[in-house]
């Protein structure tokens, strides 16, 4: 019998500028970094550091705006922490509500007010700062 040595399959991918889809506003690092360290000030944790984020988002994200998600047009009303530790978005349509991880909410043309926030949260979220 013949032994198969399987390989993790590589994948080279172009990078793209910027996010796809998320309108996220263009920063330099070094804006991101001191919006990432006003976040995480005094907490210790990651599950702090979350926490943090959120509350910066609450404090200075312009709420309601409106966003366009598969297509069809809907309210951000607030934003929440999911049990997974993730910020989301609670959008709304008629009575019909949805939660949306903030990092996958595709922002209106203008961005809100704020939305740096969602900007240096991403940038946490991948430890590159």
């Amino acid at each position: 019998m013949t032994r198969r040595i399987s390989r993790p399959a590589v994948l080279h991918l172009r990078k793209l500028k910027g996010e796809l889809g998320t309108n996220l506003p263009s920063l330099s690092r070094a804006k991101l970094t001191k919006l990432i360290e006003e976040a995480v000030v005094d907490a210790y944790t990651e599950e702090e550091q979350a926490v943090g984020f959120l509350t910066m988002i609450e404090e200075h994200l312009a709420l309601p705006f409106p966003v366009k998600i598969l297509g069809v047009d809907a309210d951000v009303e607030k934003v929440d922490m999911a049990l997974d530790g993730q910020i989301v978005a609670i959008c709304r349509r008629g009575k019909t509500r949805q939660k949306i991880p903030i990092l996958d909410l595709p922002l209106p043309t203008p961005t809100p007010a704020g939305v740096e926030w969602i900007a240096a949260y991403r940038r946490w979220c991948r430890g590159s700062w």
